[in-house]
């Protein structure tokens, strides 16, 4: 029975990052991944405090010899109205640009540099059943040639994303408290893009802030879009080999004919009822990360960071359980990870309420509110220095009334 220190269930971001961290320590790490890489993953535009993630990691010069699309910001519009959001202008200092990136790449890159560091990197690798106590774990898993094998960890990091192994093993899943909402999305031409388009990500809100379009340009060219909205509508859309999605972006107003001759990388592919929960984000043994954890909505495109950001803090705290120290996982993990997830979870309800669209869009925006909004965009939801992160829960409804009663004053 092969024998490791650290066994990582799953090689997106969030395994690579863990692993990557981990083998930089001295551990010896195996990663097991399901899935053939590359391989296609929606959760294309990055944002700037995953750089960071990726540097502790020892990861980010592999990924910037890549030459990914950079972004520098994200726009957002409803019809006539337009917000664009430039992270060289945020509250927070850190990072002013991150990427846009194909996911298949962008994963490929860092299992790749994670494997070239020393980590056992194992694809079509199945986990079947794992025991795990405090002491040791034993992991069943199948290889793509159908035969079983085991492995004995000290611990395990479960980044395994939408497979949710861990979760789906031992019952830790849990509903999400949003409606359930789906996305239909392909890749597609993009042959009237400027250099002000290529920079952002764009957001359109349509369908009374219940639906909106995603436009996502790459380095190559092309534009990743799509549209999320609620399960029936998306359904629809992506009915008949998407023949209505492939009609809307094409007619869609707001878009102003920017992909109305634009031919399909492929033909258009949908998810459903993808926001999730955990009961717990650790046990005897094993903790989770990444969207192993909970995924809320990709509106504010924070999969990646949440990835990267609980990998590399399970990294962290496995370490300090191996070394002996004693880890209090509930205050210096979960508690921590969650506070990002609230944060972002407030920003989600926000937009759907219209109260985000309600501030962002108002007649005029105080530059210091702007600036301390775009600092969440951005990813650094843990900063609370910024009242838009330390008073989250409250501040978005709050302005948005303020505003509404001025405006309709001076109406």
């Amino acid at each position: 029975m092969q024998k490791v220190d650290v066994l990582v269930i799953g090689a997106g971001p969030a395994g690579s990052v863990a692993a990557s961290y981990l083998k930089k320590q001295g551990y010896s790490v195996t990663i097991l991944e399901k899935e053939k890489f590359p391989r296609f993953q929606i959760g294309e535009s990055l944002l700037p405090c995953c750089m960071e993630h990726l540097d502790e990691s020892g990861l980010l010069d592999a990924v910037k010899a890549k030459n990914f699309q950079k972004k520098t910001g994200a726009a957002f519009m409803r019809g006539e109205k337009r917000c664009e959001f430039l992270f060289s202008e945020q509250f927070t200092q850190g990072w002013t640009w991150t990427w846009q990136v194909k996911r298949a790449d962008f994963d490929m890159t860092l299992a790749e540099a994670a494997r070239a560091k020393g980590v056992n990197v194992n694809f079509e690798c199945e986990v079947l059943a794992v025991d795990a106590n405090s002491e040791r774990q034993i992991t069943e898993y199948k290889d793509i040639e159908g035969n079983i094998h085991h492995i004995q960890s000290r611990f395990i990091i479960d980044s395994s994303g939408y497979g949710r192994v861990l979760p789906r093993l031992f019952d830790l899943s849990k509903p999400s408290a949003f409606s359930p909402r789906g996305a239909v999305f392909s890749h597609l031409e993009d042959i009237n893009r400027t250099e002000k388009t290529s920079n952002n990500i764009f957001v359109h809100s349509f369908d009374n802030n219940k639906s909106w379009i995603w436009a996502i340009p790459f380095s190559d060219g092309s534009t990743s879009v799509g549209i999320v909205g609620d399960r029936d509508k998306i359904v629809d859309l992506a009915a008949n080999d998407g023949e209505k999605y492939k009609q809307f972006i094409r007619n869609f107003e707001d878009l102003k004919g920017r992909f109305a001759h634009s031919e399909l990388k492929f033909e258009p592919r949908n998810i459903l009822g993808y926001s999730v929960g955990v009961k717990s984000m650790f046990g005897d043994g094993f903790v989770l990360s990444g969207n192993s954890t909970e995924f809320l909505d990709p509106i504010f495109s924070s999969g990646v960071t949440f990835a990267t950001a609980s990998g590399l803090l399970s990294a962290k705290m496995t370490h300090k359980h191996l070394q002996g120290e004693q880890v209090d996982w509930k205050n210096d993990y979960e508690d921590v990870v969650q506070k990002g997830i609230d944060v972002f979870r407030s920003y989600v309800t926000g937009w759907y309420s219209g109260d985000f669209q309600t501030i962002v869009f108002a007649k005029t925006i105080d530059e210091e509110i702007k600036n301390q909004i775009c600092s969440v965009l951005a990813g650094y939801v843990w900063d609370k220095s910024n009242p838009f992160v330390k008073k989250h829960d409250t501040i978005l409804s709050t302005l948005a009334k303020v505003i509404k009663i001025k405006e309709s004053q001076a109406d």
